[in-house]
């Protein structure tokens, strides 16, 4: 019986799957989106969950505990400048994974876990990109009108 035997082991010792846990969660916070096998997404999902909810309290308290589980300053920074105000009004449910299918090698189950709405500010990013390569080849090409 399981009773009351709660998240996944990932066949790790304690050291290794905690060091494993804090690089996954700084990576999912960096990029927003990390491809990676389905249990360690299910096992990294409710603490990337917990440090975007204490990021909604921009307390000094909320951005120790923070720094603790996180591996780079730079994550906590972005954890609490960037990801503390996008969710400040969403309830929870801040991540979501994808499932991806097998992988080559050796045919695990992968899935994506990712932020909710980092498609939104990628897809803006690219059109950010687009639009001002599209700005920049007009005035190159009326400059070429000049001339002629």
């Amino acid at each position: 019986m399981r009773h009351r035997v709660a998240g996944y082991r990932l066949k790790r010792d304690t050291s290794a799957r905690k060091a494993l846990l804090r690089n996954l969660a700084t990576s999912v916070i960096d990029v927003e989106r990390v491809v990676t096998t389905v249990p360690k997404a299910k096992a990294v999902r409710p603490l990337v969950e917990h440090l975007i909810t204490l990021a909604k309290q921009d307390t000094l308290h909320s951005r120790r505990q923070a720094a603790s589980v996180l591996m780079t300053p730079a994550s906590v920074k972005k954890l609490f400048d960037t990801l503390g105000t996008r969710f400040g009004q969403r309830n929870g449910g801040y991540t979501r994974i994808v499932r991806l299918g097998p992988r080559k090698g050796d045919g695990a189950e992968q899935a994506m876990l990712e932020l909710v709405g980092s498609e939104l500010v990628k897809r803006a990013e690219d059109r950010a990109k687009r639009k001002e390569e599209r700005l920049k080849a007009q005035r190159e090409g009326r400059e070429d009108d000049d001339s002629k």
